[in-house]
């Protein structure tokens, strides 16, 4: 597995940041990878992704934050103890809330680089009563190749340590019913996470999920999604030369 650093990070971020790409605004979003077995190097909280520099990133233990996530703790100064105490360096920034959402991605869903924005695109579904249209189906085959064929959808629920067991427990059930974790985590009322194996991917599938989202809202302006039957997207999902295309944009940075 490749080990990504804290410029490789910063990079990623600002990239996500830039404002032509609506994706976040202000403090909006977060990003993360994993540096090695229990270890993450995630966004503090305060800082903004359009202006990220390398002190803005912290290296936290993971494993104070999943037992965390597993125990009865719920009050806001325990879960501010236990994100201060998982700091290697105790001098460094805080952690944000959503430092319990990419411990869970990373250990949980085995992702090696995490990003999670706030597109424009997108929210604009999740915010309506049709947010489930996101995860119902695919539209064209390249949503397949880059993102795959089924991404969780997760219920709205209080951003922090309801929302991480919530994460949790999609994952968990994600992963049974398909046998792989999801490329996209869906939050209701929230935003996106996307789950990657490096930082060109991980804005890859970030910018695939935006552009579905766009075609989304045109086809539900214009009547109702016409999706890909189940054939046509397993048949995408593993034709010899579309399985090279994603193993080649997945190396891509690597």
């Amino acid at each position: 597995m490749t080990t990504y650093t804290v410029a490789d990070l910063t990079e990623l971020s600002l990239t996500l940041g830039q404002a032509n790409r609506d994706l976040v605004i202000l403090a909006e979003g977060n990003t993360s990878v994993r540096l090695g077995p229990g270890r993450m190097l995630v966004k503090a909280s305060g800082s903004t992704m359009p202006t990220a520099s390398e002190s803005d990133f912290v290296e936290l233990e993971t494993a104070p934050l999943l037992e965390l996530i597993s125990s009865e703790s719920s009050s806001d100064d325990e879960i501010d103890a236990v994100l201060r105490a998982a700091r290697i360096d105790p001098a460094g920034p805080r952690p944000s809330m959503e430092a319990l959402l990419h411990a869970i991605c990373l250990e949980e869903a085995g992702a090696t680089v995490v990003a999670h924005t706030h597109p424009i695109a997108v929210n604009a579904i999740l915010c309506s009563d049709r947010a489930e249209t996101l995860v119902a189906g695919s539209l064209f085959p390249d949503q397949i190749v880059v993102m795959g064929r089924h991404n969780l959808l997760v219920p709205y629920a209080d951003p922090g340590l309801a929302l991480a067991r919530s994460v949790r427990d999609g994952l968990r059930q994600h992963r049974a019913r398909h046998g792989a974790p999801p490329k996209v985590v869906y939050l209701v009322n929230h935003g996106i996470f996307v789950l990657a194996d490096s930082p060109t991917q991980a804005l890859a599938i970030t910018d695939m999920t935006v552009k579905s989202a766009r075609i989304l809202l045109g086809a539900l302006s214009a009547g109702e999604p016409r999706y890909l039957s189940d054939a046509d997207a397993e048949r995408i999902d593993v034709r010899p030369d579309e399985v090279r295309r994603r193993e080649r944009l997945a190396a891509v940075g690597k």
